[in-house]
């Protein structure tokens, strides 16, 4: 008797319903998908899943959804789930200096022009010092014999691109490609329609559009399904409004009962690993909707009354549906690690699913990233520039829609949560020289602040110092 049976592709809702129906009878799967084929698998995710809460059956069917001409910072958005999977296009081996930013919809025609030629500025800054850059590398490493010229020039490339990255604004256009489960797309699309970015929301719109409808590409006739690839998860997929009030809430709250902040100076990272189990999530909760570190929010939370924290837990609690998880931030894991960090780096490090993450506000408040190379290769002057052009433009844009205009360079607040076996991952894994410079220091960092709360685990960790190079090695 054959013991692995493998299964052409289906429409994610049918083989959702085969796959469960499989686990509820004696039948073999051949017998359960002829059954699929006379009933209405609809009738079923609407009764099991959507009704009684049966959440793991949605996990059974699987869609291949891909996202064209939307800004880095909807991309993020898109990507922000614990359990996804897919690719967005690289900035570090692609040329943006031809790219149309996305133009935030939510401004106004005047806000829009400011916008546009400020964006502008950055990709001819872009331009220019991509340029400068590579002349500047292939002075300064010369083309190792046995490699060929092709493969050396497209090196340097990718080296270049590395550099001029940083002036690439949050809405300069990507792709995104991900194949989730049902349940993983329906939280998707419940939390893109309560976005604080117009853009974002009318792309959950789209995507739940999207499941009503055929598929738009396929590979043949005979696989091909025909008809909606997902259409009663489009009928459920409602926004997350529990998610968009638990937001409003804490920043009413923080508001109210957050004694003044004055920021110091600002570690690459700095790693907790809190013994307070309800100061924790007290300033977890806190750290997405303010501007403090997270370590100022624990040790605010350390100090308040039990009356207090409680009052907070019940602030976050409360506003969830009937019947839903947590938010995320109830979530821990032993090391907490407050990272400051450019957008760039950001957007490489935030692929990593084993662990928690939350992030503050996009913003040029905690500076920029420049790193030595600019002024190596005589670009200093220009990016800088190019940053006040930026800078003074945001300044008269309003929020959120300012934030698309951030270049990669400037800094911002990322919270990670972890165990010792994803630190050490990232740590060893992104500290390598292939890695763009900004994350490797970042990676480089987590090891270092390791070494003061755990030295016997860091001692573990092969990360590769920055100041070891291989330009010439992707």
């Amino acid at each position: 008797m054959q013991r692995v049976l493998t299964l052409a592709p289906l429409p994610p809702e049918k083989l959702a319903y085969a796959l469960a129906r499989y686990s509820r009878s004696p039948d073999s799967i051949t017998d359960s998908l002829a059954w699929v084929r006379t009933h209405d698998s609809a009738k079923f995710l609407e009764s099991f899943y959507f009704q009684y809460g049966h959440a793991s059956i949605a996990d059974l069917g699987h869609l291949s959804v891909c996202f064209e001409n939307i800004s880095e910072l909807a991309a993020t958005e898109i990507e922000d789930e614990p359990v996804w999977d897919g690719q967005a296009r690289s900035s570090r081996y692609q040329d943006f200096s031809k790219s149309e930013p996305i133009t935030p919809p939510e401004l106004t025609a005047d806000e829009a022009a400011l916008y546009q030629d400020a964006a502008s500025g950055l990709l001819a800054a872009y331009r220019a010092i991509q340029d400068r850059a590579f002349s500047y590398l292939a002075d300064q490493i010369p083309a190792p014999a046995d490699m060929k010229p092709e493969a050396y020039r497209r090196n340097l490339n990718a080296r270049a691109f590395d550099i001029a990255r940083y002036l690439l604004p949050l809405g300069i256009p990507t792709g995104v490609g991900q194949v989730t489960s049902i349940r993983t797309l329906e939280k998707q699309i419940r939390r893109l329609k309560v976005s604080e970015f117009q853009e974002v929301r009318e792309i959950a719109h789209e995507l739940a559009h999207a499941c009503a409808t055929p598929p738009t590409c396929t590979w043949d006739s005979t696989t091909a399904p025909d008809g909606p690839v997902a259409p009663t998860l489009a009928r459920h997929a409602d926004p997350d409004e529990s998610a968009g009030q638990l937001r409003a809430n804490l920043t009413e709250w923080s508001r109210d009962h957050l004694p003044p902040y004055e920021e110091s100076s600002c570690k690459t990272v700095d790693l907790l690993t809190p013994s307070d189990r309800i100061a924790d999530i007290c300033a977890t909760l806190l750290y997405p909707v303010t501007d403090r570190s997270y370590r100022s929010l624990y040790d605010t939370a350390c100090a308040w009354p039990a009356a207090r924290r409680e009052e907070l837990l019940h602030v976050a609690a409360g506003t969830r549906a009937k019947a839903t998880e947590l938010p995320r931030q109830f979530r821990g894991a032993p090391y907490v690690l407050d990272i400051v960090t450019d957008i760039g780096a950001y957007r490489d490090l935030h692929r990593h699913r084993r662990c928690h993450q939350l992030r503050q506000q996009y913003t040029n408040r905690l500076g920029y990233e420049m790193p030595h190379v600019f002024a190596k290769c005589g670009a200093a002057e220009e990016f800088s520039r190019a940053l006040d052009a930026a800078a003074s433009a945001i300044d008269k844009l309003p929020q959120p829609a300012a934030q698309y205009l951030l270049p990669f360079a400037a800094r911002s607040r990322f919270l990670f949560k972890m165990d010792f076996a994803e630190l050490e991952y990232i740590a060893r894994l992104r500290s390598g020289v292939k890695g763009h410079f900004s994350y490797r220091k970042v990676a480089w960092e987590m090891k270092q602040a390791l070494e003061t709360v755990d030295p016997g685990l860091a001692a573990l960790i092969d990360a590769t110092p920055p100041w070891i190079e291989d330009p010439l090695k992707r």
